[in-house]
Parts: structure tokens; sequence; C-alpha cells
């Protein structure tokens, strides 16, 4: 696998003339904020800038974000057509993203969640709200459970909405919260390190128009080594 050779080292996981694939490493920011801490935006342009021959700014679209302490998948356009083709799959929910969590509690075997949910910007948490609240979003998942290991729980989830740490905010909400997220109920205090990972991505490429699906497994560490299935 190819790396970004940067501070921290990403890993690639796809890359053409159009797009960068990047397998976020958990602690580190999508976009750059007031922290001024490293980001995965600024981190790619460093790249793509000693990749290239040319001496200017590369272009370099992010279309989607993922909560710092979430690892996985993200999908970067290297084009202004790229990022617009993308852009608009992402808007139709016609790309399809898979993520794996490890939680606490007893989930079904699976289920669909649904919540409306509304962001307190001044602490950085979302909140379950009535539907009749103004500000508050329709919020929509599912999931199925894939294997239970001492008291933790495997599970697959499919987003049919897109709100902020809508993920975390839906199965804390159930009494299933995800190991590691403090914010949200874990009894694992340490937030650094989230049981929360993109682990599948399917598109249609901005280019040839082909079906693209990557997938990258957990890392061989607590808590994902508990499952066999997470090793595969």
């Amino acid at each position: 696998m190819d790396y970004t050779n940067t501070q921290p080292n990403i890993p690639i996981v796809f890359e053409d003339e159009h797009l960068l694939v990047i397998d976020k490493p958990s602690g580190l920011l999508s976009q750059e904020d007031h922290t001024g801490d490293p980001d995965v935006l600024s981190l790619c342009k460093s790249y793509l800038k000693r990749s290239a021959s040319s001496t200017g700014t590369p272009y370099l679209g992010l279309l989607h974000r993922l909560d710092r302490p979430i690892s996985g998948l993200m999908l970067l356009a290297k084009d202004g057509n790229a990022a617009q083709v993308l852009s608009k799959q992402i808007r139709d929910r016609t790309i399809q993203k898979t993520y794996w969590a490890v939680c606490e509690g007893s989930p079904p075997r699976n289920g669909v969640l649904t919540h409306y949910l509304a962001k307190d910007r001044d602490r950085n948490v979302v909140e379950i709200k009535p539907e009749s609240q103004k500000e508050a979003k329709k919020a929509i998942l599912s999931f199925a459970t894939m294997e239970q290991q001492e008291q933790l729980n495997l599970l697959s989830i499919h987003l049919q909405t897109g709100r902020p740490h809508q993920i975390r905010v839906q199965l804390a909400a159930e009494g299933y919260p995800i190991w590691g997220d403090y914010k949200y109920g874990s009894n694992q205090p340490d937030g650094r390190e989230m049981a929360l990972r993109a682990v599948e991505l399917i598109f249609e490429h901005p280019g040839h128009k082909q079906q693209v699906c990557l997938e990258v497994a957990p890392a061989n560490q607590m808590p994902w080594s508990l499952f066999s299935i997470a090793q595969m």
C-alpha cells in the first residue's frame, strides 16, 4: 500500500487522475479547524504537491467528513468535474457507505433507527429532539449485529441520512454506545480511539463510469481484535 509520507502518515487505498481515497487514521481531523492540528485535506494537498510536476497548489475537493475519532475510507476529488459528479452522487444517496462499530449494551440482531437530531454548537454535541422542534432533522440508519464477544457487539451500519454524529448519537440513544465514545456514554473513557470505522465505499467512477468498490479492514487491536470477522 502507498502512503502520503506525511505526519501522521496516511494510507492511500486508491488513486488515479480523478480521485484520491485514503484510510483516515483515528484522531486526525478531516479538515482544518481552530486547533491547528493536522488534517486530512491539508496533508493530502501536501502529498499531491510533492507528487505533481507543477509548482502551484493542487486542487483537492473534500467530499465528505469523518469525525476526528473515527477512522476509515474518505473520498477526495482531484479535479472540479470529479468533485461535481461525486457530490451529486452523495446528494442523491447513490454512494453506498458501510460502517462497522463495536458497541456496548444488547442490540437486537438487526434494526432500523429513526430519530430527530439537533446540534448544540456551543457544546459540540448532537441531541435527540422532538420532531416538532424547528431545528431537528430526521436521521435514519439500519444496522445488523454480526458478532458478539465479551459483552461487546460488532455492528454493520448503513446510513439513509447524513447528520453530524448520527451513528454515535442514535446508537447511544438506544442504549448501545460505541466503544470509546465518552461523549455519548461509553464506559471506555478514552475518546482518542473510537471503535467506529468506515469499512466499505461503493460509487460510480466520475471518469469511466464503472462501479468502484473499496474495502478496508480494522486494525488488529482492541476492541476489533475480539471479533473473528473483523480480521478476515
